[in-house]
């Protein structure tokens, strides 16, 4: 998606308009409230940018399904303001804007904060279920285990307003774009790159953080040239809010001292002198020499890229990780062709093709299955339906439908297995 399709993200401005921008992140499920407690400090020496993601706050619901997208759209914002350069510190999902935006745009960052971040955030399948759950029970199940998943449960305990505050803040997120921003977090991974990573760095992490913890910020610390870590004590995923003047002393104290100026070589075009013309005698008459007209340029034949490791990815994002892994990992001498071939074709050629969305391939691989009585084969396939944003009330019907065509038994047996299936996959942990 081009940066001119992008809709403008919704934002706030708090400090002096004359000051130097500083951008605040939220993290997924957020809003920039949960950057109140920094912005009075902030604001005495940055003009502090707060931006909501797509669907939450009451912003506009555009759902955006990567990092990068989220980074245009920050962009695409900041353009139409006219901010060409910044300060950026994120939470979470917003440090891993902050990461894509020192990545792909280093001239527009001027310094670096990544706070409960990492360069993977879990895994795919993780956030993919996350997305299913989601889409089958709506935020709620979410949004009463967030307090748990971001503050310790000492201030939890304590503090009943915020952690009230934390739940209606996800009750309240558009459903398609949280869990288009699960997909986008399903394929951030950014474990090879942080070394291109060339904006002075903290990496903050709650000393207490269950879901990105001192592990994941050690990792940004040893992959980016220039990162400082500082470990926030008693504080879980959201350290912002969990305490709040630690990590406004430690962002002060970054951004007052690690503001990189703007790049210039000091360098200047110097034109050359002009060059005197001088004239050569004519040269001699040369006789005619016969000669023999080059053959006409082949075309070079077209190279058909192999389709093994777009089969690979396609297959993982479709199956999960773990199936995947499972499946690879037994393969032999014996089997190993097997996996390369459907591999390579099934998924690099079939399912990679443009003429059908993931949901229809979905729909019409478990008809397929249902007609060949393939049970194990469409349990797996019943949870890749989901993860592909098939709704269990649209699983029943293809099933219905199957059983018209491919007959009652087959469906009745088919019912069974996507019954327990779809129970698993759905059914909130507690």
């Amino acid at each position: 998606m081009s940066k001119t399709t992008i809709a403008p993200l919704q934002y706030r401005f708090d400090g002096p308009d004359d000051a130097p921008v500083l951008i605040l992140g939220p993290s997924l499920g957020t809003t920039w409230h949960m950057w109140d407690r920094q912005i009075p400090e902030l604001a005495r020496q940055w003009r502090v940018f707060r931006f909501d993601l797509p669907g939450h706050g009451g912003a506009p619901a555009h759902p955006l399904g990567s990092v990068a997208e989220l980074a245009d759209a920050l962009l695409a914002t900041l353009d139409e303001l006219g901010v060409q350069r910044f300060g950026y510190a994120g939470c979470s999902l917003g440090g891993a804007i902050g990461a894509e935006l020192a990545l792909r745009h280093p001239q527009r960052v001027a310094s670096l904060a990544l706070i409960a971040a990492s360069p993977r955030f879990g895994t795919a399948d993780e956030f993919r279920q996350r997305g299913v759950i989601v889409r089958s029970n709506g935020l709620d199940p979410i949004a009463r285990t967030s307090p748990e998943r971001w503050f310790t449960s000492g201030f939890a305990a304590a503090q009943p307003a915020i952690t009230d505050w934390a739940v209606q803040m996800v009750r309240t997120t558009d459903p398609g774009c949280y869990i288009a921003a699960c997909e986008a977090l399903a394929a951030f991974d950014i474990r090879a790159e942080l070394g291109a990573i060339g904006v002075p760095t903290l990496v903050l992490v709650g000393s207490e953080d269950q879901v990105t913890g001192p592990a994941q910020a050690r990792t940004l610390v040893a992959g980016i040239p220039d990162a400082r870590l500082a470990v926030v004590p008693g504080a879980s995923h959201l350290a912002p809010v969990e305490q709040p003047a630690a990590v406004t002393d430690l962002l002060v104290r970054h951004f007052s001292t690690a503001w990189l100026p703007a790049y210039d070589t000091g360098q200047h075009a110097i034109p050359a002198a002009p060059v005197k013309p001088v004239l050569a005698p004519p040269p001699p008459p040369i006789a005619p020499v016969a000669e023999i007209a080059p053959a006409a340029a082949q075309p070079e034949a077209a190279v058909r890229p192999d389709p093994h490791d777009a089969g690979l990815k396609v297959r993982r994002e479709v199956l999960g990780d773990a199936h995947v892994d499972r499946a690879l990992a037994t393969a032999d001498d014996f089997s190993g062709d097997f996996q390369e071939f459907i591999t390579r074709y099934a998924w690099g050629e079939i399912w990679n093709r443009p003429g059908l969305d993931r949901r229809m391939r979905s729909g019409v691989t478990l008809t397929a299955l249902v007609a060949g009585g393939h049970l194990d084969e469409l349990a797996f396939h019943t949870r890749a339906a989901l993860r592909n944003g098939l709704t269990a009330d649209e699983i029943k019907e293809i099933l219905l439908q199957a059983a018209v065509y491919c007959g009652v038994p087959a469906a009745n047996s088919a019912f069974k297995v996507a019954q327990q299936v779809i129970r698993e996959e759905t059914t909130p942990q507690e």
